[in-house]
């Protein structure tokens, strides 16, 4: 929604009178109300109020609220609608893990002919590439892929897709991408059908490792999961159910801290150790049986 910006510019002494009594005036209906400093040494100061647009025009409700005339200008400055997500898009960086390299539609000319492109816009689920995790999943990905390739892939916890479209377009192999918000499902399948891997890559509906698709695809022989510690450690004997006996396991929203933590409870469902990859305070998991 676009909005209005009302302000004054004059002394700090009066600056801070006007901050006083629109503060006090509109409190109750939260309008925004700052301050700043312009030039210091010719004590010029702001002050501004802010408005949505679909209230109407507030400007003489604002210059009625000062108890003095002022001594300078009220002055309007139209502020239009912003898209934030895909501004903050826009001033990302392409994101380069193993052969892969995720990037917004506006990155395109940085995919070299070898690389392995995903491409994932903002929207309303977790993962662009951009996170340490997602990342880590990706480039354990690549290291297990050219070791061995997998026939069957779960992407737990998919959030935009961006693991199951990057184990798609790497091993060509069908995937099935679960998450218990419906809302990433969609964005997932939208994000899956713009990579043209729609015919390997199933998004679902699902609540941990619950799910029918999960129980009907399974097992698995590489599990991705990207959530977070906790439940990662209660879900391990779901996991490691659902693996097959030669099966690996990434898993990563994780802490360095939680690291040995993780580690014991699949321990326990005798999944061991295989590597780790740390990317500022994440680290992300392989482990695999015996």
């Amino acid at each position: 929604m676009s909005e209005t910006r009302f302000f004054v510019r004059a002394s700090k002494e009066e600056v801070g009178r006007i901050f006083a009594l629109w503060d006090a005036a509109f409190e109750d209906e939260g309008a925004p109300v700052g301050m700043r400093e312009i030039d210091e040494a010719a004590d010029l100061h702001e002050v501004s109020i802010y408005f949505d647009d679909a209230e109407g025009d507030r400007e003489a409700e604002v210059a009625a609220v000062l108890d003095a005339p002022l001594r300078a200008r009220l002055e309007r400055e139209a502020i239009p609608e912003t898209d934030w997500m895909k501004q903050v898009l826009a001033e990302l960086k392409p994101v380069r893990a193993g052969r892969f390299v995720v990037h917004g539609a506006h990155d395109r000319s940085v995919v070299r002919p070898n690389d392995l492109s995903i491409e994932i816009e903002a929207g309303q689920a977790f993962g662009t590439g951009h996170h340490g995790t997602t990342a880590g999943c990706l480039d354990m990905i690549d290291r297990i892929v050219r070791r061995r390739r997998p026939g069957n892939v779960l992407d737990l916890g998919t959030g935009t897709a961006v693991l199951a479209i990057g184990a798609a377009k790497l091993a060509r192999v069908p995937v099935l991408a679960t998450d218990i918000d419906p809302v990433a499902i969609a964005v997932a399948r939208e994000n899956i059908a713009n990579n043209r891997v729609a015919g390997l890559v199933t998004a679902e509906v699902a609540t941990g490792m619950s799910g029918a698709a999960i129980r009907r695809r399974a097992p698995f022989d590489l599990v991705v999961a990207n959530i977070l510690a906790g439940p990662l450690a209660k879900l391990a004997p779901a996991v490691a159910r659902s693996l097959a006996p030669s099966g690996d396991v990434v898993l990563s929203g994780i802490l360095v801290r939680q690291r040995n933590a993780v580690l014991a409870a699949y321990r326990d469902q005798h999944l061991y150790h295989r590597a780790t990859i740390t990317r500022g305070d994440w680290v992300t998991l392989h482990l695999k049986r015996g």
